[in-house]
């Protein structure tokens, strides 16, 4: 069952509620453990240890929580419990409630919905009983509650309107003549964080803020989440406000800590909250992320390989090889990438020798595998320039990975460097007399590569046959060899002796070949019987047995009503539609519209459901209906007293605007001018022309 199941946590966190403390406990830490950011968990947790009063395991809670989860709703519940413990406690708890409500505002002060922990403070600042003996104790006070506004009012929160109108209330209260001064100079700090809330808020209210951080599913809300995240900090990166830098640092880093409450288990947001830091110059704040996101996500080798290189590239060597030696474990269950990537750090840090020592050992683990050998050859050819020692070490591990063809290639690529042709081919006999055919295809291939390049035509041939044999085909077909294998002895990169289509042609002249023997169904026509052979009716029978059949009980009956082709018809004239139903049937490709359109003007004219002859044009003064008894001949006379009766007779159809393609126009001019001098007949071009030019067009 997959553990961070969101709806059994909440299922499992309402049913704690009713329980007493002793048995909501195993329940709330139990959830903690798999959402350890939940703060709304926390703040149930602690809320049920407030109501028996159990101060100890409230502070507790609170040790736990509080920087992990920087929402403003359990930081409510915090000052609330600090109230309560220092309220009787005299001006000593006064004091320590105003060092809490600092320390609150300095974690979540600049969070969009810190408006209420602002007026709080300042009610409390209020409620402090005023005794002084001078007047300066007094204005001290007053300084101190003015700051605190004044703070406030430049905070982009909900409450900042209500905040400045409070702030004029106060400064009018103590001084009017100082407080135009101090309104005057604060008014464009307060509208500038005004603008900014309000840009801010967009970007808020597109974050679930009820999410639970589970590790990254592919879900569309995740992605839509991370987005929204990523949107925000862009948005808080670009200094909206233009604060201060180190103020800005601060708002940046109070949302990616937000962020991280959700998007725990995403180590990319780890990572680049972590470079953020690291390009700002704050290369131990970078540290300490890095440190967080292992223990969020131990597993994460990315994490922890980017955790290294920081500590690697500012001179941190003991710090980045201790990253090193615990990704190794106790090196039994270490994987064969940990012992690269250690061999490699040994090699940078401490020389060859340190690597060699390593490798050493490294060889004799479980989890060596052969990437480790190709690895560290890798390192003795390129690095230390010692192609000899890089030959002992691939060759010792042709001992133990024989069956593996990708080190076969890896050692024949080296070989290959070293341009030592006759070991090459004693590699390939050696690995091609020991792999099974089905893990030599590679193999072979670069064999045959490789005699394209230091062999000569009756190498080449030699091996393409024995590589023919090898995987079964024919004797005579492999003695005899394609057209195809040309090709691949003569191409070179991406230089073919043959165009593309030829290539394929070959390609599939190969396929065929290969398929020449093998029975082919035959296509079946209607009647149930093959083209070729009536006889093998009978075997149809026999065929229909392996046929899997659809099931036809799920299937819907076909409703002509639900056909949205026929709403369309519906909609259309019905002379229009009658014009389609007389079209012949068209088998075939797609005709051109503008030479059909230029055939059917010149041709005769539907008939239509009134019996008369209707004439749509999709021109101005094209409509122009008629009987049918008139002739061709008889357009041309009659056509102004058709244009009398057009307002009249012509109901079903609607003229439609001309086109606006001039190409398109001189093609209509075109096709009516060609069919007025072959026949006589009315062109609707003329009409066309004639819209155009403003006449018309008689």
């Amino acid at each position: 069952m997959y553990k961070y199941n969101v709806e059994s946590a909440e299922t499992l966190a309402n049913e704690a509620q009713a329980l007493p403390i002793a048995k909501a406990t195993p329940i709330y830490e139990q959830l903690l453990q798999l959402f350890p950011t939940a703060a709304k968990f926390w703040k149930q947790y602690v809320e049920a240890h407030m109501a028996v009063n159990n101060d100890d395991g409230i502070k507790q809670i609170f040790s736990r929580c509080l920087l992990n989860c920087l929402q403003v709703p359990l930081w409510r519940c915090y000052i609330r419990f600090i109230r309560k413990v220092n309220d009787k406690k005299g001006t000593e708890g006064q004091e320590e409630t105003i060092k809490a409500f600092e320390f609150m505002l300095n974690y979540v002060g600049a969070d969009i919905t810190s408006g209420p922990l602002w007026m709080e403070y300042i009610s409390f600042l209020k409620s402090l009983p005023l005794q002084p003996v001078h007047e300066q104790e007094e204005s001290y006070q007053m300084t101190v509650i003015r700051k605190v506004y004044q703070r406030a009012i430049i905070t982009p929160n909900h409450q900042i309107e209500q905040l400045w109108k409070d702030y004029e209330n106060f400064e009018n209260s103590v001084s009017r003549q100082l407080a135009k001064g101090l309104i005057y100079e604060y008014q464009p700090k307060y509208n500038s964080a005004r603008a900014v809330y309000r840009e801010r808020k967009k970007y808020f209210d597109e974050i679930d803020w009820n999410m639970l951080a589970v590790p990254p599913t592919g879900s569309n809300k995740e992605e839509m989440q991370w987005m929204a995240w990523k949107r925000l900090l862009s948005f808080e990166k670009g200094n909206p406000q233009r604060i201060d830098t180190p103020s800005s640092n601060k708002q940046v880093i109070f949302t990616y800590e937000q962020c991280l409450m959700y998007m725990y288990h995403y180590p990319d947001v780890w990572y680049e909250y972590a470079t953020w830091h690291a390009k700002g110059g704050l290369i131990d704040a970078a540290v300490k992320v890095f440190q967080r996101s292992l223990k969020a996500l131990p597993d994460s080798e990315m994490l922890r390989y980017a955790y290294a290189e920081l500590e690697e590239s500012r001179g941190a060597i003991q710090a980045a090889k201790k990253i090193h030696e615990n990704a190794l474990g106790n090196g039994d269950n270490a994987t064969a990438l940990a012992h690269i990537q250690f061999i490699r750090f040994l090699r940078r840090t401490e020389g060859v020798e340190a690597a060699k020592k390593y490798f050493l050992d490294a060889r004799k683990s479980s989890t060596c595998s052969y990437h480790v050998y190709v690895a560290y050859a890798s390192v003795a050819f390129c690095l230390d320039k010692d192609p000899k020692m890089a030959h002992n070490v691939l060759e010792d591990g042709l001992k133990h990975f024989m069956h593996e063809p990708v080190y076969i290639l890896e050692y024949a690529d080296f070989l290959t460097r070293l341009n030592d042709d006759r070991n090459i081919r004693a590699l390939f006999e050696r690995a091609l007399s020991s792999l099974p055919s089905e893990k030599s295809v590679e193999v072979w291939k670069r064999f045959i590569q490789f005699e394209q390049t230091y062999g000569n035509p009756a190498s080449m041939l030699k091996v393409e046959q024995r590589r023919k044999k090898a995987f079964g085909e024919d004797a005579t077909a492999a003695s005899e060899g394609s057209l195809q294998d040309v090709v691949s002895r003569y191409s070179f990169m991406d230089l073919w002796p043959c165009s593309s289509n030829d290539l394929d042609h070959l390609s599939r002249r190969e396929w065929l070949a290969k398929n020449l023997n093998k029975k082919v169904d035959m296509p079946i026509i209607p009647n149930g019987t093959t083209l070729t052979d009536k006889g093998s009716v009978a075997n149809i029978s026999n065929m229909s047995s392996k046929i899997v059949y659809p099931d036809t009980s799920k299937m819907l009956v076909y409703d002509p009503k639900q056909n949205a082709f026929d709403e369309i018809l519906k909609a259309t004239p019905p002379a229009l539609v009658a014009f389609l139903a007389s079209l012949p049937t068209v088998y075939g490709p797609t005709p051109n519209v503008d030479i059909v359109l230029s055939i059917c003007l010149q041709n005769d004219l539907p008939i239509g459901q009134s019996g008369k002859t209707v004439i749509q044009s999709q021109l101005p003064g094209g409509p122009a209906p008629a009987t049918s008894e008139l002739s061709d001949s008889k357009h041309c006379g009659k056509r102004k007293e058709l244009d009398t009766q057009e307002d009249d007779e012509t109901t079903s159809l609607q003229s439609q605007p001309p086109p606006r393609d001039a190409f398109r126009i001189r093609q209509f001019l075109k096709a009516r001018a060609n069919s007025t001098s072959q026949t006589g007949s009315v062109s609707y071009g003329s009409a066309l022309s004639g819209d155009l030019s403003g006449s018309t067009g008689r």
